[in-house]
């Protein structure tokens, strides 16, 4: 198995930043899952394309205190480096990304002590060996606005940025949200979802840099809004022929590239169009997560208890709808088809429930026999089929990976000039 060294964030982050800011059209992608599957699967792509890959865990996902799935930072990287190691993946291309670390987890807390859980937050995040780190201050706790300015956002977020610095030093900040507001992201007269403006995005990155002082060469993204986004059950499409000018923020910020995050279910061509813009970190995750779910429901389709593992995960689902309640809306079926396949993909939360999990099982050892090509060619796209041919592993495995591959496989781009 492969166990290279632990990778320099400034070895690989920080040229892809120096190249894409150079024109050329360089990102890197970031898959912000916790789900096994989409996980190896994407591993496995990264170390076949002989690409680096960023593994990001977001900090309602992943903290000291377990977060939704049970895990510590260290035991993220512990768990991820397991099945690198598994599908024999060099961990050295392997990066780890924190997304949104900050004190959302903790805000019906003071501001105060929600701050002293960050503070812990970001020091286990780094100890473990993260080193991309994405600074999120700007939701208000107990008593304070939904959403804070630029002033109070960068000084906290310079606060976690000192934590951080005093646990490790090979570290990129990055900094800025695309958040929505209460609502959800607004659409402009035409549909679209209106960009960051220049001038925001500047003044966000100022605050940053005042609050950072001496640390401020450390930030090496911005999070901004191109005008991407997706609902439950809609994707607003990126104008291909619109430029935001928001590359004009940085001009004088050469060692800095923008973040986007919610660019799920993009046309390919998006991506590259991106890195033009000055997109080089490009994060992904309910996409992929969507993914692995349609397998699974595609293979459920073909046993002879048909759609049994859907009818437990609407049973699961119903049983604790903290997660998908308050997210989506309409009457009942609009709100099961929802619950099953909205773009929003609120079951990921789900597949950790035992029940979910044994019915996964089931669902895996229902096949003890090879599926016909014809019976999958009813079902999976013949896109899916070919790419599963030339994968490794079971042939449910490979049916898995490869619905998870046609996802992420847009984002694994290169302009090698």
């Amino acid at each position: 198995m492969r166990r290279g060294r632990r990778t320099a964030v400034s070895d690989v982050l920080r040229d892809i930043v120096r190249r894409n800011r150079a024109g050329h059209a360089v990102a890197i992608p970031s898959v912000c899952s916790a789900q096994p599957d989409v996980l190896r699967a994407s591993l496995v792509m990264a170390q076949r394309l002989d690409r680096q890959i960023v593994i990001e865990a977001t900090s309602n996902q992943v903290n000291q205190d377990g977060g939704y799935t049970g895990i510590t930072p260290s035991g993220f990287i512990d768990f991820v480096h397991a099945l690198a190691d598994a599908q024999d993946v060099d961990r050295a291309r392997i990066i780890f990304g924190g997304d949104h670390l900050g004190p959302q987890v903790w805000r019906k807390m003071g501001a105060e002590a929600a701050m002293a859980k960050a503070d812990a937050l970001v020091r286990e995040y780094v100890a473990a060996g993260f080193g991309k780190i994405h600074l999120d201050c700007s939701e208000g706790c107990a008593g304070e606005p939904a959403q804070l300015g630029d002033e109070v956002t960068a000084a906290r977020s310079a606060q976690l940025a000192r934590v951080c610095c005093a646990a490790g030093d090979d570290l990129l900040f990055v900094v800025g949200t695309e958040v929505p507001p209460p609502g959800g992201a607004r659409m402009d007269e035409h549909g679209d979802i209106p960009p960051t403006q220049p001038g925001a995005a500047r003044a966000t990155l100022a605050a940053h840099d005042a609050a950072f002082g001496d640390m401020a060469g450390m930030i090496g993204g911005l999070v901004v809004q191109p005008g991407v986004e997706f609902s439950p059950t809609a994707v607003h499409a990126l104008p291909m022929d619109r430029d935001p000018h928001l590359l004009d923020a940085l001009q004088d910020h050469p060692h800095i590239c923008l973040e986007a995050h919610s660019t799920d279910y993009q046309d390919p061509a998006v991506f590259p169009r991106l890195a033009t813009l000055g997109f080089a970190f490009q994060k992904v995750g309910p996409a992929l997560t969507f993914a692995y779910r349609e397998a699974l429901y595609v293979l459920d389709q073909l046993r002879a208890q048909k759609g049994a593992l859907q009818a437990t995960m609407e049973a699961v689902m119903l049983a604790d709808p903290a997660s998908w309640q308050g997210h989506y809306s309409g009457d009942a079926k609009a709100l099961y088809h929802q619950r099953h396949f909205g773009l929003a993909d609120r079951i990921r939360y789900y597949w950790p429930h035992p029940a979910a999990k044994r019915a996964v099982q089931d669902l895996m050892g229902a096949f003890d026999t090879t599926i016909s090509q014809i019976a999958l060619a009813s079902v999976f796209d013949p896109i899916v089929l070919e790419r599963a041919e030339r994968l490794k592993g079971s042939q449910i495995q490979r049916l898995i990976d490869a619905q998870i591959e046609c996802a992420l496989e847009p984002y694994f781009f290169e302009d090698l000039a």
